[in-house]
């Protein structure tokens, strides 16, 4: 595919994606803010048509009262709106991107030689088994142990441990930057499994048994509530891996897996602190701020612990002559006069000084060029091409 016309696609890929995942996690954080700000009806007719808790609120100008009832309404309503196709769209939108980004071009995105040197096809593999492997391990654990008493914290210890050992795993076999990404879609993977095999189908069979005239099994409810609720803990941790792609600082360090593993960590105390103080709010408690407190602590630390070695004394000054030389090994490789990756040419020294701020960008600030440093540039180097952009890009 041309590379031009793959940038389009990659594009609009990624802005559809954007737009149907906010739909989906605006949906998912609402409902999740709603089944915990509910409060008991005092309205006698309420009560009487089985509603279990509401909420006032006012939003744009108009009053609303979204009520929800105990298990099921005595009636199913002409008119029910279902929300799943966000979640849907999303994974299918994702998993594109995933495939014209990362599998198109295995060799280049998903292997890095230098972490695990495999065939393309076998990355390929390895790749779409991380997406299937946890979501089954993982719907396995809440099987066996989601509906003993107790059960939801063996689940959430179980679950947290196996993602911390698929977090390694990835960063063992793939080029940081998949590994990351790849973690997240893994975890995204399951939040959209949840509602395609237990959420939705739990809500047609409650639909089912009424139209039969049957008592309604809240047990469908209690599942499906379970998955939501796993759903609104993954969220955080979902785009903190998501988002992590484009910050080279954090998947090219020697630990990476566990660079990852704090930001998720750090996501799920944060995200658990405003689940809590939906709760508190309406049982007119103190609100638990000391996760969010906890999660920052440990995003903060985490900054400390990767941050860049200082500064050496200045150096001499660098010309043009020394950064060239550095430019033509490394970077004119994918970005020449045959080869026009991103649309940047650096094969004259014209083009070089006209892209100097990207090159910054790149290979300094981002570190995400070269491609899983598929050319090798040292360390130096990019100490050099930094002190020869920050003094101005001199002849």
């Amino acid at each position: 595919m041309d590379a031009y016309l793959l940038d389009w696609v990659n594009l609009l890929l990624r802005w559809a994606h954007v737009v149907v995942a906010i739909a989906w996690i605006g949906s998912s954080f609402y409902f999740v803010f709603l089944d915990n700000s509910l409060t008991p009806p005092q309205d006698p007719d309420l009560k009487a048509k089985g509603v279990d808790g509401e909420l006032w609120a006012v939003h744009g100008g108009g009053f609303y009262n979204p009520q929800k009832y105990f298990v099921a309404p005595r009636r199913i309503p002409e008119h029910l709106h279902w929300f799943y196709w966000e979640s849907y769209w999303t994974w299918l939108t994702g998993f594109a991107l995933f495939t014209v980004l990362y599998l198109f071009r295995a060799a280049t995105f998903l292997v890095d030689p230098n972490v695990h040197a495999w065939s393309s096809a076998a990355a390929i593999a390895a790749s779409l088994g991380f997406l299937v492997v946890f979501w089954l391990v993982y719907d396995g654990i809440c099987r066996v142990w989601g509906q003993r008493p107790g059960g939801e914290r063996i689940v959430g210890i179980a679950v947290a441990v196996f993602v911390v050992v698929a977090s390694w795993l990835a960063c063992q076999l793939f080029a940081g930057r998949a590994a990351f990404l790849l973690v997240g879609a893994m975890l995204a993977t399951a939040m959209t499994a949840n509602v395609a095999h237990w959420i939705i189908p739990g809500q047609r069979k409650v639909i089912a048994q009424m139209q039969a005239g049957e008592p309604v099994d809240p047990r469908h409810g209690q599942r499906a509530k379970q998955r939501s609720v796993h759903n609104t803990y993954f969220t955080l941790p979902v785009l903190a891996a998501m988002l992590s792609n484009h910050y080279g600082f954090l998947y090219t360090g020697p630990h990476n897996w566990l660079v990852l593993v704090v930001m998720m960590a750090a996501g799920a105390l944060i995200r658990h602190s405003f689940v809590a103080r939906h709760k508190a709010l309406v049982q007119q408690r103190r609100v638990p701020w000391e996760y969010a407190v906890a999660g920052t602590l440990m995003l903060v630390g985490l900054a400390a612990w990767i941050a860049p070695a200082p500064a050496a004394a200045p150096a001499a000054a660098v010309t043009f002559a020394d950064v060239q030389p550095v430019i033509a090994q490394r970077c004119a490789l994918c970005h020449n006069e045959q080869v026009v990756s991103k649309n940047v040419q650096l094969h004259t020294p014209e083009l070089i000084r006209q892209h100097a701020q990207a090159i910054y960008q790149q290979t300094v600030a981002a570190r995400t060029m070269p491609l899983n440093n598929a050319t090798q540039m040292t360390e130096a180097e990019r100490a050099l091409i930094a002190r020869w952009v920050e003094s101005g890009a001199p002849p």
